[in-house]
């Protein structure tokens, strides 16, 4: 009996600067990596064909056919409806209402399957990364905003048209919150992504002029999230404070989810992530203030360790998982 040959995936990231691109064998191992910048122009309208030809010239350079592939896998930001493949809006690109995996079907000549970027960075981390092949999994994504996705028994939760694990718009500052870009106040996106980290250093910063922060913003004319969780590091008291009141709203919020959803691990990725242990120790402490004691003991935390690939072997998970029969 002949061994059928096992496929490879292709796994797409979409992000609003560039686009991760990945060949990937059976066992989500990276074979080839690369990424190409995000054409916004038009309202995105350029971007799946960029794909396709990005894609082909690969395979020509690699001299690999496109019979050894399954299909491709991608993540896109925004508001997207599973089975069909259909982008109702995305911020950050200007799609609207715009038909993803029609569209790259149609210019790949590949089956496509897509899914919300969070969701495959999860997915990404559950197969190959930090979810250590837990099946609850709940992953948390810090960078420009606040993405999330929630795997329950080895399955992404979608909901009923595909909103499930929009952590980000969690209503974390009920009154005077501030506005996020999805039309709501006080989103937790407004208080924990890198931009509200920022924001909230900033709200202060002329009162605590004895701070780093202070001082590096003259210098720098601008603060980072990392400048943030460096001071606090080194026991600025102000940074502190900040790091404080941000892990506060972050810890509330996953302790609340962990509560309803009883994960083995959670998860937390994106830039903000790097701070390491200066996020995850105060973050941990407000959250076994506010999580169940069996939750608690039930759940793990850990920093995502796929970095910028989770979002495409996540993206090659959903291929095999879902397109190979």
């Amino acid at each position: 009996m002949m061994m059928k040959e096992e496929k490879w995936f292709i796994g797409v990231d979409l992000g609003g600067t560039t686009i991760k691109l990945a060949f990937l064998d059976f066992y989500g191992e990276i074979k080839k990596k690369w990424e190409i910048p995000t054409d916004k122009s038009e309202a995105g309208r350029h971007i799946t064909m960029h794909i396709a030809r990005a894609i082909d010239d690969k395979m020509e350079e690699m001299e690999i056919a496109k019979e050894k592939f399954a299909g491709i896998g991608m993540g896109a930001p925004g508001f997207i409806e599973m089975e069909t493949g259909f982008i109702y809006h995305a911020v950050n690109i200007g799609w609207r209402n715009f038909p993803l995996k029609d569209k790259l079907e149609v210019e790949t000549g590949l089956p496509v399957i897509i899914d919300n970027d969070a969701n495959i960075a999860a997915l990404g981390e559950m197969w190959r990364g930090a979810g250590d092949g837990a099946r609850d999994l709940l992953c948390v994504t810090l960078g420009t905003g606040v993405g999330g996705g929630i795997i329950t028994n080895g399955t992404i939760i979608h909901g009923t048209n595909g909103m499930a694990g929009e952590i980000g718009h969690i209503t974390s500052v009920p009154e005077a919150g501030a506005s996020c870009n999805c039309g709501k106040t006080g989103c937790l996106e407004t208080v924990a992504s890198a931009t509200g980290i920022v924001r909230i250093a900033m709200e202060n910063l002329t009162s605590n002029q004895e701070s780093i922060l202070y001082h590096t913003y003259m210098e720098q004319n601008q603060l980072t999230s990392r400048d943030i969780f460096e001071a606090a590091e080194a026991k600025d008291s102000y940074a502190e404070e900040v790091v404080e009141k941000v892990t506060f709203y972050l810890g509330l919020a996953i302790a609340n989810l962990a509560n309803a959803l009883n994960p083995s691990k959670i998860v937390i990725g994106g830039g903000v992530s790097k701070a390491g242990e200066a996020l995850l120790k105060p973050l941990k402490h407000q959250f076994e203030k506010y999580a169940l004691p069996r939750v608690k003991e039930g759940s793990d935390f850990a920093i995502a360790t796929l970095g910028n690939d989770a979002g495409v072997i996540g993206g090659a998970w959903l291929v095999k998982t879902k397109l190979v029969k």
